[in-house]
């Protein structure tokens, strides 16, 4: 799996994908006895979940950087919804090429702003496991590709197809899924027998947002001059700047969550 995501910008961006996330697909789970939290990060996907699922908790925070893995570790969350314990273990590795060994007790295989990064063969593989096994799974924020601003720029459209081009490339040889993530994974549970719920979950970014923002358009704008750097980006980021800091900038980005389950 690629990516590297710091501390610093995940702890910024978790009170955004908390107000993001579809508060109604919990209430699907069936069991949260045992989590396991692919990509965790920084723990901010058990933060938000455990809290709305009843009984006591297992979760296993699944991450590929140990640093990462400490602060979740240290930062799990209190109680589940009912005032329940909820204890946390971590397992360092990469998250593709989960197992039936893996997923062996657990009730449910959680993920946030992750699918992205994977390859159609590795969504179908996560797929098959998941519905071979009987493990629901609940993944959430994953781009679609839409980005909309207020005021509009003559560059919006053009900027952001260079960054689904981006998220679209391939590298070490993988072909990512980018904003086409939650589509092939609807498609990949439904095809392995499971039944599939999606519910928009979009970031809306106002001035109470400014700091998230502009990290985020940073980011999101050097990742399109990176695709196409013809682009004339530098004018379009000090314009886009400029209106954030004057609290004239709203900026909607939009997101999927998905849960699928064994019919």
């Amino acid at each position: 799996m690629t990516g590297e995501f710091s501390t610093d910008w995940l702890t910024l961006r978790e009170p955004a994908d908390a107000a993001a996330r579809a508060t109604d697909l919990p209430a699907l789970v069936r069991s949260g006895a045992v989590v396991r939290d692919l990509g965790c990060g920084t723990g901010s996907m058990a933060r938000w979940l455990a809290p709305r699922l009843p009984g006591p908790q297992h979760w296993i925070l699944q991450d590929r950087d140990p640093a990462l893995l400490a602060y979740a570790a240290q930062h799990g969350p209190a109680a589940a919804a009912d005032g329940s314990p909820v204890t946390v273990e971590t397992a360092e590795g990469d998250v593709a090429g989960l197992t039936a060994a893996d997923l062996e007790g657990v009730s449910l295989v959680t993920c946030s702003a992750l699918l992205d990064l994977f390859t159609v063969d590795e969504v179908a593989a996560l797929a098959d496991v998941c519905v071979a096994s009987g493990t629901p799974a609940l993944f959430t924020l994953s781009v679609v590709g839409e980005v909309t601003f207020d005021p509009p720029h003559p560059l919006d459209a053009e900027v952001a197809a260079a960054f689904n081009e981006h998220q679209r490339r391939e590298t070490g040889g993988r072909r990512l899924l980018g904003p086409e993530a939650v589509g092939a994974a609807a498609e990949a549970f439904a095809k392995a027998g499971a039944s599939v719920t999606t519910r928009p979950s979009p970031w809306r970014l106002g001035p109470a947002h400014a700091e998230l923002t502009a990290e985020w358009l940073r980011g999101w704008v050097a990742a399109a001059a990176d695709q196409r750097p013809e682009l004339r980006t530098d004018d379009f980021l000090a314009t886009r700047l400029g209106q954030l800091e004057a609290g004239a900038l709203r900026v909607t980005v939009g997101h999927q969550d998905l849960f699928a389950q064994k019919d």
